[in-house]
């Protein structure tokens, strides 16, 4: 036998049963799309809570920084309700509107007090005994002028009942399926909130984009009257543009959209120095009130004329904060950056949130 032949043939094998695999994990899901209207809506939420909480803090009367922080809240909330419900509005968001602006302005000259409270008390620790007297005598007005107005304010404050405000206003902002399960116990307006549903992206960035070319046009033509008026109150009315298109870009921060920190910087840059500005311009107000007294004139008049001096003294700082917000503008790179950064948003406001979202 040729058992190198043998060697060679082989037993046919029995085919091979498939070895047992383990099954393939899942797939994971995509990551589901941002959802932008729910997005916003966290984000009423969030200066919704921010805004009712400070109350108790405010009513304790002793708090500049919850007066404060309360005011910016308010401005915060009221923003993002504009987006969410543009105008015009239902009668159910301007009522709501409505009391965020009168809880704000009821606070408004309290603010007010506590921050020239506080730029007097330090300039009358720089000064001599002479005009130290007199600053003293400006801060004892001042702080006078501030319990009236606090006391004011609580009582306005009441009339707003923030309690209910936030119940009602929680409900305007409750997520569609909380709508659909209590649609008949709702206003008309609250069951048509549904904005992650009935509304989708494109109507976000159209909103958006339009919001904010409308700020952004607001903001630009104040600048261009206050150039040719540099009056107070057209002065004044450039500060409250900015900060209107300043917390409308908040929310593009919030989302991380590209050159947005930038924008809010310049514009909180611009905003200082008119804080500034409109300090002084209110506290030359309340010197001029004090003064105007007639009883403080016939019993003090070396001190009103002290106070008087200062008045004179304190136009010229004025003027200073006054120049640097103009040169502010003049310099062309904030101005251009923050029109350029507008101009990209409204190109295209589906690619600049892409991006953000990459």
């Amino acid at each position: 036998m040729d058992h190198s032949k043998a060697a060679t043939v082989r037993t046919p094998e029995a085919p091979r049963e498939p070895e047992p695999t383990e099954p393939k994990p899942a797939t994971p899901p995509a990551e589901k799309p941002l959802d932008e209207w729910a997005k916003v809506r966290e984000l009423a939420l969030h200066q919704l809570d921010r805004f009712v909480s400070l109350e108790p803090k405010v009513l304790r009367g002793d708090d500049t920084d919850a007066i404060h922080d309360m005011r910016v809240a308010s401005r915060r909330l009221q923003q993002v309700l504009d987006l969410l419900y543009p105008p015009p509005p239902s009668d159910e968001i301007r009522g709501l509107r409505r009391k965020i602006r009168r809880a704000r302005r009821a606070l408004s000259n309290v603010r007010n007090c506590d921050v020239l409270i506080q730029r007097v008390e330090s300039s009358r620790r720089r000064r001599r005994a002479a005009r130290r007297d007199t600053w003293t005598a400006v801060e004892h007005f001042l702080v006078e002028r501030r319990a009236e107005h606090f006391e004011r304010a609580l009582r306005k404050l009441s009339k707003v009942n923030l309690a209910v405000f936030y119940i009602n206003f929680k409900r305007f902002l409750a997520p569609a399926e909380s709508n659909t399960r209590a649609q008949d116990g709702l206003p008309h307006h609250a069951q048509t909130l549904a904005l992650s549903q009935s509304l989708g992206p494109d109507e976000f960035y159209q909103r958006i984009a339009e919001s904010l070319e409308k700020l952004r046009r607001a903001f630009c033509s104040q600048v261009e009257l206050a150039e040719r008026d540099p009056r107070a109150p057209v002065v004044h009315g450039v500060r409250i543009a900015a900060k209107r298109l300043r917390y409308l870009i908040e929310v593009f921060e919030e989302f991380k959209v590209a050159g947005s920190a930038e924008a809010l910087a310049w514009l909180r840059g611009l905003q200082e120095h008119l804080g500034d500005w409109h300090d002084f311009e209110v506290l030359e107000e309340l010197m001029i009130e004090m003064v105007a007294r007639p009883a403080f004139l016939r019993d003090h008049l070396e001190l009103a004329l002290g106070v008087e001096k200062l008045i004179l003294k304190n136009r010229g700082t004025k003027q200073q904060f006054l120049g640097r917000y103009f040169q502010m503008l003049r310099e062309p790179e904030g101005p251009r950056r923050l029109n350029d950064w507008v101009d990209y948003v409204l190109a295209s406001p589906s690619a600049a949130f892409a991006k953000a979202g990459a």
